[in-house]
């Protein structure tokens, strides 16, 4: 997992609540377990109009948000169903943050998992932020995970709280399987000596 520690970069504003996981990537494209190539049908239902070509209104098809990595929206952000794919669809599109004033709680679980932050600051925040982003093409922040804050092109600085452990996963680019592996010696050590103890244990694995 690629680690998070500091991000300037373009952000894109979706000014709607509620947005649920279903909307973030539909299910027809759940079948796959890759993590790349998922873009596609990120926020499938909203980019495309009746006829199925792009909607000019749609923040993802406006030019001056290509290339965008910071996702600001509104209330209740990933609340829905629990897929991860959501989070993956995010990342495939380029987001490593997600700014809003909250997210339903197996999302905001999810995003740390996929190296992507979600940040939660106060409404009013959320609700000035927005008001430049929209004002301003080209609206950039920097995003500080070691000093828990969000950075505007003015200097002005809000702060926002996280969790020491999942700051220090994210910071160091540790997934689950990731903190398993820090232990991989041990754990090596450990089979070796349970393969002495109770060889009937592994008579039908590969040695």
């Amino acid at each position: 997992m690629q680690a998070f520690t500091t991000l300037t970069g373009l952000v894109a504003a979706l000014d709607r609540v509620n947005v649920d996981t279903d909307q973030i990537i539909p299910k027809q494209y759940l079948k796959t377990i890759k993590r790349t190539g998922l873009r596609e049908g990120l926020f499938f239902d909203w980019k495309k109009q009746k006829d199925g070509s792009p909607d000019p209104n749609f923040f993802l098809n406006q030019a001056r948000y290509q290339g965008a990595t910071i996702l600001l929206t509104r209330d209740n952000f990933g609340c829905g169903s629990s897929r991860e794919h959501a989070p993956w669809a995010l990342l495939d599109q380029g987001f490593r943050c997600v700014i809003a004033p909250s997210f339903a709680d197996i999302f905001y679980n999810n995003c740390f998992q996929n190296g992507i932050l979600p940040v939660v600051l106060k409404a009013d925040e959320v609700q000035a932020l927005m008001r430049d982003v929209l004002a301003t093409p080209g609206y950039q922040l920097t995003v500080d995970l070691g000093k828990q804050t969000v950075t505007t092109q003015d200097g002005k600085s809000y702060g926002f709280e996280i969790d020491p452990f999942r700051k220090d996963c994210l910071y160091r680019g540790l997934d689950s399987i990731g903190l398993t592996l820090q232990h991989e010696a041990a754990i090596t050590s450990y089979e070796s000596k349970r393969k002495t103890e109770a060889p009937w244990l592994f008579a039908d694995l590969p040695s």
